[in-house]
């Protein structure tokens, strides 16, 4: 019996050096990168975003870099089925499926896949953010404890998104997200999974984390969240995410520009750590770290890879 495709997922934290590994394998494997950054999704969302320069873009085929619009919202079950129609055209053409990202539940939503949820009602969600806009996020979590304590918990009460979702699943169903949480899920199929993660020593992680956020800040960050502000205004989501929301703090001139800087890099530095953690409860991932050398990490990398074509 032929063994199943291949499929190599990269994870690791922000800065750790997925998008060079990713370019290395698929220029070496004949390999097409799958986006799985829930922010890179997002057209004009470039600089804060660190996403694949054109240069690099021309390097492999790329997918589900600026699928979205800036106003457009999109959950992690919606990222999975999009993601699987990818893939399945991707083993169609005979190629690498590399999916690259740090956005661990879009990782998990892929491969372990998602409650099967109600659809989702824009009638209600802009009820509810009407509701959030005039009250407050808070008294929104309010309303999802008394519908699911027990998601309340897991969402924190200034994700609105997160929990406009979570009391839109339980009204439709009547039933908390909870409980719809525990039903069926279908993992992905059709495919063998190499996971590799990337592990630098944090020390060299900080490090190359400050230089890119000044890097950011050098190519044009202020200015394109400025530009984005003014088409949008707070209308477009990932202005609220990660170096978008400092810029914006300084830009209606809450911050200075040097306290813009560190607050972005803590936020990013914070970030990694948080990505560490949730990935190392994936399982069967194939560590590299120790590294300082980001050849040797690739050259690790493709001989994985090539043990299993």
């Amino acid at each position: 019996m032929p063994h199943e495709p291949l499929l190599v997922a990269i994870l690791g934290p922000t800065g750790s050096g997925k998008t060079a590994l990713s370019l290395a394998l698929a220029e070496r494997f004949h390999g097409e990168i799958v986006n799985c950054d829930s922010v890179a999704i997002y057209r004009e969302f470039s600089i804060g975003t660190a996403k694949p320069t054109k240069k690099e873009q021309a390097r492999a085929l790329h997918h589900l870099f600026d699928s979205i619009g800036p106003e457009s919202y999109t959950t992690a079950g919606e990222y999975s089925r999009q993601a699987r129609q990818v893939l399945s055209d991707i083993r169609g053409r005979g190629n690498l499926p590399i999916v690259v990202g740090g956005t661990g539940l879009y990782l998990r939503a892929l491969i372990d896949g998602l409650f099967p949820g109600p659809e989702r009602s824009e009638e209600l969600r802009e009820r509810l953010r009407s509701i959030s806009s005039a009250k407050g996020p808070q008294y929104l979590h309010r309303i999802l404890r008394r519908l699911d304590p027990t998601a309340a918990t897991k969402i924190h009460a200034n994700d609105v998104p997160k929990t406009i979702r979570a009391i839109e699943v339980s009204l439709a169903a009547h039933r908390p997200i909870t409980e719809q949480w525990k039903s069926g899920r279908e993992a992905l199929q059709g495919f063998r999974l190499l996971r590799v993660g990337l592990d630098p020593p944090r020390a060299d992680l900080y490090e190359r984390i400050n230089r890119r956020v000044q890097a950011m800040f050098e190519a044009g960050l202020v200015e394109e969240t400025s530009q984005l502000l003014k088409t949008y205004g707070m209308s477009a989501l990932p202005l609220g995410s990660i170096g978008y929301k400092q810029v914006v703090q300084l830009l209606e001139g809450d911050i200075s520009p040097e306290t813009a800087v560190a607050a972005v890099r803590q936020a990013h530095r914070n970030y990694a750590k948080r990505q560490l953690t949730w990935f190392r409860r994936e399982p069967d991932v194939n560590w590299l770290s120790g590294f300082g050398d980001e050849k040797v990490v690739q050259e690790r990398a493709i001989a994985l890879v090539e043990k299993q074509l």
